[in-house]
């Protein structure tokens, strides 16, 4: 996860917004309205800070509006193979 002052930067605000417009579907739980990125390889575990193939959208703060699971607070720096991934009747991650 990127520290305080990594988040601030305009080159990390610029490339956030741009992940978001790309999709707003979350990495973890895969429902849409992801506020916030995060890294995918985890950055204390030597994953690539501004690479844009190393960020995807995640559910912040406020966590998933639909199943309500705090989603970048599960993942924390874990591999992203190793979150539970939510099992529905939809595959949300295939996109449209």
């Amino acid at each position: 996860m990127a520290t305080g002052s990594d988040l601030t930067t305009y080159q990390y605000r610029k490339l956030r917004a741009q992940i978001l417009r790309e999709s707003d579907v979350c990495i973890v739980c895969g429902h849409g309205a992801a506020d916030a990125v995060d890294h995918i390889h985890a950055r204390s575990k030597g994953g690539a800070k501004l690479d844009p193939d190393n960020l995807a959208p995640i559910h912040g703060v406020n966590g998933c509006p639909v199943c309500l699971r705090k989603c970048n607070s599960e993942k924390s720096n874990r591999p992203l193979a190793d979150v539970v991934q939510m099992v529905t009747s939809v595959d949300w991650f295939a996109g449209p």
